[in-house]
């Protein structure tokens, strides 16, 4: 890999691996509902600027939108909430380490509809090595485990619908011809929409915030939805996708380290030890047979 890559791929961890920081912090003044549409909205105005001066164009099928508005709820309206409405009982640090195992279960499913046709023993091991890895991380033998809380189910069914976003997006979006940039914005606009709608059916609250959360919620959407979708975006473009991807490797450990140092959170070494293997896992999967 470039080693020019390594700065911004370590930004952008810190960058994505924070916002569960931050959702959990502006989770103390306003609803799920309200921090993921606040979310959607900055990070699409963000990016539909970019656009503006790019003057990239508006796609404008109704077929193609109706790909992107599938992407938009399993990639960021379905997640997104999951997360805040999880972020209410359970610690930063353990939703960002059960987003870890979103490329398992993505592998998962990519085989289940035959996205993928085949498995190669590199993978095979690999997903073997990141269910152990998710079993220590839940600890189900202990009887205050995460995992059969709401909160550790909810960010487990958040991970998965970010697999199922990928597989979807790999299959119909990616290979359009459609920039990264304005696919992103038109599906993060399309996300708000969404949560738009689900905001009128929950009702809105009378707020009680404060300044740490409304700062929380602006640095949540113009930093970590926003320009992070930006900053990957250029280094897919200048590095490839493989020095991308490094990115997955590192955001739990951002989630980790700040939650430990921000919010006092515990973190047990079983958690810790299940991380590794997690990642370990998704390094195997990842791996090439080699040639015969």
């Amino acid at each position: 890999m470039n080693r020019a890559a390594l700065p911004r791929i370590g930004l952008l961890a810190l960058i994505w691996g924070s916002a569960f920081l931050w959702i959990k912090l502006a989770d103390q003044g306003f609803s799920p509902v309200e921090v993921t549409l606040a979310r959607l909205a900055t990070g699409a105005a963000v990016l539909f600027a970019v656009m503006l001066v790019r003057r990239d164009k508006i796609p404008r099928s109704p077929r193609l939108w109706a790909s992107i508005a599938v992407a938009a709820l399993f990639a960021n309206a379905v997640p997104y909430l999951l997360f805040a409405l999880a972020e209410q009982t359970v610690s930063s640090s353990t939703a960002g380490i059960i987003n870890a195992t979103t490329p398992l279960w993505t592998m998962i499913l990519a085989l289940a509809v035959r996205h993928q046709q085949r498995i190669t023993g590199w993978q095979a091991a690999g997903l073997a090595v990141g269910f152990v890895g998710a079993v220590l991380i839940f600890s189900p033998w202990q009887a205050a485990s995460e995992l059969f809380s709401a909160g550790g189910l909810e960010c487990l069914a958040a991970a998965v619908s970010y697999a199922v976003s990928y597989v979807y997006m790999d299959r119909f979006l990616a290979r359009r011809g459609i920039g990264a940039i304005v696919l992103s914005a038109c599906q993060l606009g399309a996300a708000a929409v969404m949560l738009a709608i689900a905001l009128t059916v929950s009702g809105v609250r009378t707020p009680h915030v404060t300044t740490q959360d409304i700062a929380a919620l602006a640095v949540l959407g113009i930093v970590g939805t926003g320009f992070a979708y930006v900053l990957n975006y250029q280094i897919i473009t200048s590095h490839g996708a493989t020095a991308a991807s490094m990115v997955t490797y590192l955001l739990p450990v951002a989630a980790i380290v700040l939650g430990v140092l921000v919010l006092s959170e515990a973190v047990t070494p079983a958690m810790l030890a299940g991380i590794a293997l997690v990642l370990a896992g998704v390094a195997l999967t990842r791996r090439r047979q080699p040639r015969r």
